[in-house]
This record gives structure tokens, C-alpha cells and sequence, in this order.
């Protein structure tokens, strides 16, 4: 089962309309984190998820799934 987090990360990447090649030269990643963040594998660092959010213009809170 995925995490809230894989599954909104797939949402705004899909909604954005970019590829995570292009997500994860501009998260400053390897394109494999974002397949493992997506897959619900692993998940980012406190860091990294304050760049995601600021990246897609959403909280911390609706990434981890505290808010709609």
C-alpha cells in the first residue's frame, strides 16, 4: 500500500506535467529517489520535503497527508 505521500507526489508530478527525470534534476536528486519516494520505498528527508513542498507550492501538511 502507498503512503499519502507517494501517492500526492505522483499527483502534483502528473499535474505539473513533468516526468521525474525532469523532477529529479530539478529537486536536485537522482531519478530513482523519485521512483522510490512514488513507489512508497523510502521517503525524503525533513530538507528535501520543505524544497518538494516550496517546488509544488503546497505545505509539509497536505505532503504527509495532515490536510486536504
Amino acid at each position: 500500500m502507498k503512503s499519502i505521500f507517494a501517492e500526492r507526489l505522483l499527483a502534483l508530478r502528473l499535474e505539473k506535467g513533468i516526468g521525474q527525470i525532469q523532477l529529479a534534476k530539478d529537486l536536485d536528486v537522482g531519478k530513482s529517489i523519485i521512483s522510490c519516494w512514488e513507489l512508497g520505498k523510502s521517503e525524503p528527508t525533513l530538507s528535501k520535503l520543505i524544497v518538494i513542498a516550496q517546488y509544488f507550492g503546497v505545505s509539509i501538511d497536505y505532503l504527509a497527508g495532515l490536510e486536504d
